[in-house]
């Protein structure tokens, strides 16, 4: 079902069906400060597994992890370089996504990561709203594999149909430009993913980051 989260009332009832979507291990659609994510319950092997199924991807490309708090990091990590830190305190909120290796302890199957898990806190109230309190979720473009980034729940709801339980439509995303990728498991700090924080803004933080590989 889509919910207009223009409308207050309809906002609610929205953001509480995608809540219990979620925990019941079943797939949602909301907007985020990029493009528009199909998420499910990041702890819930077979909600993740429908969420590959659904875009058409494997477990070799797992999907990345949206948080609803910075304090959440510290749960899913063992330790977290400063240059993490620094990142997230500059810029999350917001259109950063961080690879970090996550803690070998949590019950997850998010696909074959290797150790590694790629994080980010959107800013949008809808999808801050929802994580606050679904806990992390495994969250990837809203599209299928190949086709282009829904910016709207109607657009991913004609690529996604019946696989996802709630879409969450709350017009059309206002910069549909994706994350900047950082990778922080290596010595160096290094760009996978160009996007939509410059690396010259990233080099204020980190001044010895490594640009993508074009």
């Amino acid at each position: 079902m889509l919910y207009d989260c223009r409308s207050l009332a309809e906002r609610d009832r929205g953001i509480a069906a995608a809540i219990e979507a979620v925990k019941n291990g079943e797939l949602v659609v909301l907007p985020t400060d990029t493009v528009y994510g199909l998420g499910a319950d990041a702890f819930t092997p077979y909600a993740v597994t429908a969420l590959l199924d659904a875009k058409g991807r494997g477990r070799h490309m797992p999907p990345p992890v949206l948080v609803g708090s910075r304090h959440t990091l510290d749960g899913l990590v063992l330790t977290l370089p400063q240059t993490a830190r620094d990142l997230v305190e500059a810029f999350w909120p917001g259109a950063l996504t961080i690879v970090v290796e996550h803690s070998p302890s949590l019950q997850w199957d998010l696909g074959d990561s290797g150790g590694t898990v790629a994080v980010r806190m959107p800013l949008h109230p809808v999808a801050l709203e929802v994580l606050q309190e679904t806990g992390p979720m495994a969250v990837s473009s809203a599209n299928k594999t190949g086709q282009p980034a829904a910016v709207t729940a109607e657009e991913a709801r004609d690529q996604l149909g019946y696989a996802v339980r709630t879409y969450l439509e709350a017009g059309p995303c206002p910069d549909p430009v994706p994350s900047t990728i950082v990778d922080l498991t290596g010595d160096v700090p290094r760009v996978l993913r160009a996007g939509a924080i410059p690396l010259e803004k990233l080099r204020d933080v980190v001044p010895d980051i490594v640009g993508a590989v074009s």
